[in-house]
This record gives C-alpha cells, structure tokens and sequence, in this order.
C-alpha cells in the first residue's frame, strides 16, 4: 500500500519512523570512522541511547515478550512495517538489535556498501535461514542446484544432504577440495542458486580464495555465502573480500565464554540472486529477519543476546592471544613423532598457508605491532599415528583439555569428529569431507600453550605407539 492509503494518524508514524531510520543511518555512518575495538566495546549503544533507558551503560535486557503500542495507528504502522519497532520478540527485540548492529559492524569492518545482520538461535538455524529462501521452486519440475565445499561442519552437511537433496530432490554439488577453482567452476552454472563454502573449514581447516569464488558465483547471479565462524571478523571479513553473505556459529569464537547458543546472517545490501521479491536482494538480513525468520520462528533469547555482546567486547585481543597459542601448540604437533599430519594455515606447509596468508590477518594488527600481522585463528586438527585406537586412547587420557563437541571456548577442548560432529553423516560423507578415523580437532583456549603442550604430550606418549 502507498503512504496515501493510510489515515493521518498512521502517516505521522510512518514520518517518525524515517526520522529515526535516518538518525540511526546517520549514527552507523559516524560508528564506521572507529576502529574495531571501539565497535566491539560499544556497537550501536551510545550515550544517546543510554538516555533513553535510566543512564544505563550497559545494553539493557528486554526480557518482555511484546511491545507496548501507543494507539491503534502506531500499532498499524509497525505491524505494517512501516517504521522500525520491536512488536514482538520472535520477530525483534532492542536487546537482539543491539546484538545485530555490533555484528553488522563488525562484519562490515572496511567494507564500503551497507551491512545489516539477523541474529538467531543458533548457528544451524543461521545457516538455514541464510540459504532457504534461496531454494523457492519457481514452477514444477525446474532443476535447480547449490554447490557447496564438502570440508565443512557436520550439521551443514546434514541439512544440505539430507533436508535439501533427499527431502527436496535439490542437486547438491560438493567440491572435494576448495582450494580447487577448476573444480568449482565445473560445478556451477546457470541453475546455481547458491555458493556455499567454510573459511576456514571445521574441522579440516581448509582454506578457499574468496575473491575467486565470488566472481564464479556473480558470473551467474548467485550469491556467496562464506561460513566465517573459525576466524571471525577479527581476523577475516569475508564481504571485504567480495561475499554476499556471512553466516556465523555466534555460539562459538564470538562467544568464547560459552555461555549461549546463537547464530547469525550478516549481508551487504543489494546482493546477486534469482529468486525473491527486489527486498530480499535489497538487504537480506532484514529481510530475514522480519519475514522467513517471523515465520520459521528461530528467535534468539535476549538473555543469550546480552550474554553475547559481553563476550565480543574483547574479540580482537582474545583471537589475537589465541591464534597465538594455537600456532605454537602446532608446531608442537607437528615435530611429535606420535602425530603424523597437523592441518593449521598457520604451518608454512600447510596446503593453504599461502592463501589464508593473503586473507587472514588481525583487524588493526598495525596498531600493536607496527605492521599488520596474520593470524589463523584457534582451532587446528591432527592425526594420531597407529590408527583409531591410539587416536581414542590419547583423547581418553587428556587430563587440562576437555572432551566436549564444542569450539571456540576460552577453555581447550578436544574432540573427534568421525564419532561426534561428523557421525551421522556416515563413512561416506566423512570420506568426501575427509574425515579421517583417527582426526582429531582441537580448539586451543586460553590456558599458557606450555600447559596445553604438556597434556598433550603426556596423552600422546601415554596413548600412542610407533
């Protein structure tokens, strides 16, 4: 409907709306002239905004599940969305939105164009929200297809396997090895409707080029989607680089407390596609956020929101000091005699060291160490010599690291992904991503790397054989 077609009452509201739409415009401009730090620590909350809720400087928990309405023509303008408005917390709260604007910030750190975000309940429904609307059958019998990086985490694999191919008849193309651009550009063509690919991958910490992938994938009218939860925008800004979307696992390295689940879909605005009205091309994450996600209903708690935007306050350093510990506990790995392969980046050996040289570096390095600075992030895998049972026996005899399925926790934490992560997805779907029976996945936390070092020495020397 146009604005004409409404009473006064409700245009006076749609005029308020642009006001406040401008004024948060105007504010996210100003934000973007401040280093990353400064976004993390403050997002979108400033001192105007702390007026509005008692002088509080922190973000205020809105715990209520609704929005008090002045009058009937307010209600109808924000129903209608026509001005901004929470309404009701499956659709938004201020306590998300604070959340969403820290992430689009963050995200969108040196990225020239606009930026929204849509926070969800978890990283899962992140990625199905990021890449369902996408799918739409136009007519029956049309062929369509997505092409997606096979290194990737077990649940992406499960829902674009089983949900998407086996459910919806959709021609899931897998890419053996993303570092393969030959390979991917015989998989994608006029009926893609996605690219999908981890940067880097979990639990392989495979690398791909970004830039490479988006020009396959513009070519023809698809959009990129990069799962960017192992390095985070403190260390890789996938939309800088040339992606549409970026789809984040909130609960893992933004989140190193581990205190919440969450997720979330961050876009640029005016993204490629086939499918959809102009307003999701227009800005996806909004978008999303108030009709897919309004539907599908995956609202996050405000409370895990808060939860969140305390952990990410120190983002850069702790990925700093991570990746840092990490890269040593590498190198330790790599010179054992009881490890026979260590997948880090970070290795000059490594088969995507050069690559993720060229992209991985620490937002504002320049300002700590005189020169910007890479860093590869804090989870890295490895192989036990001897096979799957001295693999299990080094991983039952960690005494520091715990066993848990998790990743990007101040806390080490190990895991073995062909029982746990990648299970279900069987021998054969382990086979194409790699997977191999005695890898091991280990997120290394904040404890001192000697400490970390010495259990796993001790696990490895007590567990394994030459």
């Amino acid at each position: 409907m146009a604005d004409n077609d409404y009473s006064p009452g409700v245009r006076r509201y749609v005029e308020q709306g642009r006001q406040q739409l401008a004024a948060a415009a105007a504010g996210r401009q100003r934000l973007r002239g401040m280093k990353f730090d400064t976004l993390a620590v403050h997002g979108c909350y400033g001192m105007d905004a702390a007026r509005e809720n008692r002088g509080s400087i922190n973000e205020p928990l809105y715990l209520s599940s609704a929005q008090h309405f002045e009058n009937s023509d307010h209600m109808e303008a924000a129903l209608a969305y026509l001005m901004p408005s929470w309404t009701y917390s499956r659709i938004a709260n201020p306590t998300l939105g604070y959340l969403e604007e820290t992430l689009a910030l963050l995200e969108g750190y040196g990225f020239p164009g606009e930026v929204s975000a849509c926070a969800v309940a978890s990283g899962m429904a992140a990625i199905f929200l990021a890449t369902n609307p996408l799918l739409v059958v136009r007519c029956r019998g049309e062929k369509i297809n997505l092409v997606a990086g096979s290194k990737c985490y077990g649940g992406t694999f499960m829902l674009f396997s089983e949900r998407y191919a086996a459910e919806r008849g959709i021609d899931v193309r897998w890419v053996r090895n993303p570092l393969d651009l030959d390979e991917w550009r015989s998989l994608i063509d006029a009926r893609t409707r996605f690219v999908f690919t981890e940067m880097p991958s979990n639990p392989g910490l495979a690398v791909c080029d970004i830039e490479a992938l988006a020009e396959l994938a513009h070519a023809v009218d698809a959009p990129l989607i990069v799962d960017s939860t192992v390095a985070t925008p403190a260390l890789l800004r996938p939309l800088c680089l040339g992606a549409d979307i970026v789809v984040q696992s909130v609960s893992k390295s933004l989140n190193t407390g581990g205190l919440a689940i969450a997720g979330a879909v961050i876009a640029r605005h005016q993204i490629p596609g086939k499918v959809g009205p102009p307003e999701l091309r227009a800005n996806y994450a909004g978008y999303l956020k108030l009709l897919p996600g309004r539907d599908f209903g995956p609202a996050l708690s405000p409370f895990n929101a808060l939860m969140i935007l305390n952990d990410l306050r120190t983002l850069r350093a702790k990925m700093d000091r991570l990746s840092r510990n990490a890269l040593r506990v590498a190198r330790f790995l790599r010179d054992h005699p009881h490890v026979e392969r260590v997948s880090y980046p970070g290795l000059a050996e490594d088969p995507g060291h050069a690559l993720a040289s060229r992209c991985m570096w620490l937002a504002d390095g320049e300002d700590d160490y005189g020169e910007p600075v890479n860093r590869y992030g804090h989870l890295l895998a490895f192989t036990v010599r001897g096979g799957v049972d001295n693999a299990r026996n080094m991983f039952d005899r960690l005494r520091l690291i715990w066993r848990a399925t998790d990743l990007g926790r101040i806390k080490s934490i190990a895991t073995i992904p062909a029982i746990s992560t990648h299970q279900q997805q069987g021998a054969q779907g382990r086979d194409l991503a790699g997977i191999v029976p005695n890898l091991v996945r280990l997120n290394v936390g904040g404890e001192h790397p000697d400490d970390i070092i010495a259990d796993l020495d001790q696990a490895l020397a007590d567990g394994s054989s030459t």
